[in-house]
């Protein structure tokens, strides 16, 4: 406990006697200071007991006491100390009418005790206090270094943190999730922080925030050494930390710290294996590639797995690269790199993958990225997830929307395994491209394989080589001499059936007739060839569903 004025009273040697505002003796005193000033409020910084004799202070003046009595309790000085036998036998009464008036201490010293005697067992008592503080800190480090090294997660570490501080810690991820929480109700009280842990994380590392909470005070830290932080810690307790209980946090954020950059040094090896098996398996080496796999992979390679692209709609921006001649001036910042639209996916996929205990393989190709998820497995819905936020998003116009620049498409193969994988990689690519041309984020190719071929009609080749097909039929409709287009349609939905599409126009079979004569005459086609029939009908397909030519 640091010293109190009741410490002080209480200290043998020193021989205080309380005059007033004996009520407020349990305030903590941060320094004791000596001062003959009329107003030393300016060399106060609040928290001190003040010693003084009232060698310039008319002490036995009530209209001049009582303002130097205010002044100090409103400075924030938590006592003063009066030294008797000096300038004054006794302790004046109006000093202690004023201390009284105001809820100050007051403290009679007497002559035999000097001042340094008080200050001294101040600064005793303070350096006791901070020793202690470092002691316990210490051990506190000891503990939370010892969870790190014995702990196959972060559970233990801030299961210990949370008891030192008697309160509650939790630790999230990049996308703000909580990984792990204690004691064991605070994951609740945890997960409503998530917004607040996504702001911090947006800030340049290292960063902190403290947030209101209704129950208790809230710091958040992020961990990481990079420039945005991957990890972030929180930490609930009553009040403000102590000094024993900083150590103990600046500790753990250390200890997290380096566990999560030693994360991303196994997470770069792992890559560099993922990328060797991606490799064997679309080689067709699928003996070999469960060979590297291992533990690692093997897993995934054992079931029915997923293979999935994802792709930017532009090129993906690369960080410039730098010179000794090309540094910036001095004052002068670096530009900030540009930021990669892979990661929230990423960041999403491998937080799902660890929560549900999932293998999963990642690995850049360029501007892409291909995944080895499970199938049916919580990867798939990670990218699901975020294909319908992102197309509710851009539907509805709102802020969240990704802009154009950094906007991802993903294409999701049928259910394979090892020996497919060839096969695997292509549907993905598949599924991708219809995803671009429908303007969706996310397409399967089973849903490719069991739609319709008339939503691929959407692309703009289509639609202007349609348009132009088509072009002479609809001038010749508009001098108004037939309505060629609308008869064709009808003769080519018949079947080429010339009652039925007749009877549907109004039309005689034989004006019917005459039309697709007339048709043929200008497009200088046969409408006996199957293929020509196709054509003209995919190309009124692919006007009805764009407006087309009118």
């Amino acid at each position: 406990m640091p010293p109190t004025l009741a410490s002080l009273v209480h200290h043998s040697a020193l021989k205080l006697t309380v005059l007033a505002g004996a009520d407020r003796l349990d305030t903590p005193v941060r320094w004791a200071h000596v001062s003959e000033l009329i107003d030393p409020v300016p060399y106060m910084n609040g928290g001190e007991l003040l010693l003084t004799t009232a060698l310039t202070l008319d002490a036995e003046n009530p209209e001049e006491v009582r303002p130097y009595v205010r002044r100090l309790a409103r400075a924030g000085v938590v006592g003063l100390g009066f030294g008797r036998g000096v300038n004054y036998d006794d302790v004046p009464a109006a000093l202690v009418a004023a201390a009284e008036a105001e809820s100050l201490p007051l403290l009679e010293v007497p002559r035999r005790t000097p001042f340094l005697a008080i200050t001294k067992a101040v600064s005793a008592a303070i350096a006791a206090e901070q020793y202690r503080a470092v002691t316990a800190g210490f051990a506190a480090q000891r503990e939370l270094t010892r969870q790190a090294l014995v702990g196959e997660g972060p559970e233990g570490l801030i299961g210990a943190l949370a008891a030192q501080l008697n309160g509650w810690a939790a630790v999230y991820d990049a996308s703000g999730a909580v990984v792990a929480a204690a004691p064991e109700w605070a994951a609740r009280r945890a997960a409503r922080l998530t917004p607040d842990v996504r702001r911090l994380r947006d800030r340049p590392a290292p960063a902190s925030a403290v947030v209101a909470a209704a129950e208790d005070r809230v710091e958040l830290h992020s961990l990481g050494a990079a420039r945005h932080p991957r990890a972030a810690l929180a930490v609930g307790t009553e009040g403000t930390l102590g000094t024993a209980e900083r150590y103990s946090l600046h500790a753990a954020i250390s200890l997290l710290t380096l566990t999560t950059e030693r994360s991303r040094a196994f997470q770069a090896a792992e890559q560099r294996i993922g990328a060797a098996v991606l490799g064997m398996l679309l080689a067709g080496e699928s003996g070999h590639a469960r060979a590297a796999a291992g533990d690692l992979y093997g897993a995934l390679l054992d079931a029915p797995f997923r293979l999935v692209i994802v792709a930017a709609t532009s090129p993906v921006p690369r960080p410039p690269a730098t010179s000794p001649a090309a540094d910036p001036a001095e004052g002068d910042l670096p530009p900030e790199p540009a930021a990669d639209p892979f990661t929230a996916v990423v960041e999403r996929v491998e937080a799902a993958a660890a929560r549900a205990g999932e293998p999963v393989l990642v690995v850049r190709e360029g501007d892409r990225l291909v995944l080895l998820a499970v199938d049916q497995g919580a990867v798939a819905d990670a990218c699901a997830t975020y294909a319908g936020e992102t197309d509710r998003a851009r539907d509805t116009g709102a802020a969240a929307a990704p802009a154009a620049d950094s906007a991802l498409v993903i294409g999701l193969s049928a259910p394979s395994g090892p020996v497919a994988a060839a096969t695997a990689y292509k549907q993905a690519e598949q599924a991708l491209s219809v995803a671009r041309r429908r303007g969706r984020t996310l397409v399967e190719h089973e849903d490719v394989a069991a739609g319709s071929v008339l939503p691929l009609l959407a692309d703009d080749a289509v639609r202007a080589f349609a348009d132009g097909l088509l072009r002479a039929l609809h001038d010749h409709d508009a001098t108004g001499r037939g309505n060629l287009v609308a008869s064709l349609r009808a003769w080519l939905a018949h079947h080429g059936q010339w009652d039925a599409a007749a009877a549907e126009l109004g039309v005689h079979r034989h004006t019917l007739r005459y039309r697709m004569r007339r048709v043929e005459e200008i497009l200088g086609r046969s409408l006996d060839d199957p293929d020509v029939r196709m054509e003209l009908w995919l190309a009124l397909k692919a006007t009805t569903a764009s407006g087309g030519v009118g």
